[in-house]
């Protein structure tokens, strides 16, 4: 049977496009038509790559008509526009997280999708993975009572990969608060229900060099009284990837002994050398995918995706989203409860927007939801600032799992 594609357009082919690459090249539900990038060798690789049209701008691209979908992965500060304009043209949206960078801005592009009539798909992030939706069933069953508490803990070398200037400005989008807590943010809310009543938080700018946030320690409180724990340090020393089995977030394997070279290769560096660093791993760079597995395109044995360690505690149990599945620690056993790999990373991701624009199946993830995340994110920088609780308004609960499969 001829499977129905959906024609997507890119919105910069940048580091969240290279991630997402290896899902739309084996996805068959996808046909890559055309991309956009105002850097001249992006445009030449993906022409090369694809055999599609290339544009400078992405109202350009959004004017093609071969454009049916458009997945907007530029800089964090460019996702309102984006959206606005793919909303405009009629194209349906996949926005990457951190959906837009405040309130605001969310909500125009919400309205704009609605106005539309289109569809607004907000991800990857980790809330997507198979063993976060099984640790959400398996508390919709009621089998180990009701949900109290969550516990999520993640040390990764972030703030030492290489970095434009305005990804370590914390007003553009720089920085573990837009990049990384809405991975944390989206799991514990998709775990625990959804809806986060208030945050109370601490930020951590560690080292001088790179002044933008790169930890921070959040306390949530749910409107049913779960609370939750949530931790991030991106500084390159402890690596939580030791205590799930040294499997990174991509769900492969790796080799504990690599870990710091990104803080090594930046040793001495100078901003014009990190940028060029930048420049040649970038996608249409001279060293592109070079060293990281993550980045290929050819099937490959994997485990599942993962962000750090997550424990979310119910009366008869606690629940441990692994690599491999779930764990259960429950009062008369111990057991890994197994959750199947697909055969694409990230395919979820595709189910949710193909399901949006094919069967008109509304989204888990859709503007509303990936507005309640980004709230809990700007509530977190908030309560940094100004020390003290910060009560949420725009939280939305976790739809029932078992009429959003």
């Amino acid at each position: 049977m001829t499977v129905r594609k959906l024609r997507l357009g890119i919105a910069g082919l940048g580091r969240a496009f290279s991630l997402m690459l290896p899902t739309l090249v084996q996805d068959e539900r996808i046909e890559i038509v055309a991309g956009a990038d105002p850097r001249s060798e992006a445009r030449e690789r993906f022409a090369q790559d694809f055999a599609g049209r290339a544009y400078e701008s992405v109202e350009q691209m959004c004017a093609d008509p071969a454009v049916e979908a458009v997945y907007v992965s530029t800089p964090h500060q460019y996702h309102r526009d984006n959206v606005l304009a793919a909303a405009k043209a009629g194209r349906h949206i996949l926005c990457e997280k951190p959906m837009a960078l405040s309130v605001e801005d969310s909500l125009a592009m919400i309205a704009a999708a609605r106005e539309a009539g289109v569809a607004l798909v907000v991800g990857h992030s980790h809330s997507f993975d198979a063993p976060v939706r099984r640790t959400r069933e398996l508390i919709e069953s009621g089998a180990f009572g009701p949900l109290h508490m969550m516990s999520a803990l993640n040390y990764t070398d972030f703030i030492y990969r290489p970095r434009r200037p305005e990804e370590l400005d914390t007003s553009k989008g720089g920085g573990v608060i837009f990049n990384q807590a809405p991975h944390q943010v989206d799991n514990l809310r998709f775990i625990g229900g959804g809806m986060v009543k208030s945050v109370r938080a601490a930020t951590a700018v560690i080292d001088p060099a790179r002044r933008t946030e790169g930890a921070y320690t959040a306390f949530l409180t749910f409107d049913s009284g779960v609370v939750a724990t949530m931790i991030y340090s991106g500084y390159a020393h402890f690596d939580s990837d030791e205590l799930v089995d040294w499997i990174n977030e991509g769900g492969l394997p790796k080799n504990p002994d690599d870990y710091g070279a990104v803080r090594r290769t930046l040793k001495g560096a100078s901003e014009a050398d990190e940028l060029a660093i930048k420049a040649q791993s970038n996608y249409g760079g001279a060293r592109y995918g070079q060293g990281d597995s993550r980045l290929s395109t050819k099937p490959q044995t994997r485990w599942h995706q993962n962000f750090g360690l997550l424990v979310a505690s119910c009366s008869h149990a606690d629940l441990r989203p692994t690599s491999k599945g779930v764990m259960i620690y429950a009062d008369d056993e111990r057991r890994l409860e197994d959750v199947p790999v697909r055969a694409v990373p990230r395919m979820e991701v595709i189910d949710e927007l193909y399901a949006a624009v094919v069967d008109g199946v509304p989204p888990v993830h859709d503007g509303v939801w990936g507005l309640a995340t980004m709230e809990v994110c700007f509530a977190i920088l908030q309560s940094a600032r100004e020390g003290r609780d910060v009560t949420l308004r725009y939280q939305v609960p976790t739809p029932a799992l078992s009429r959003s499969a």
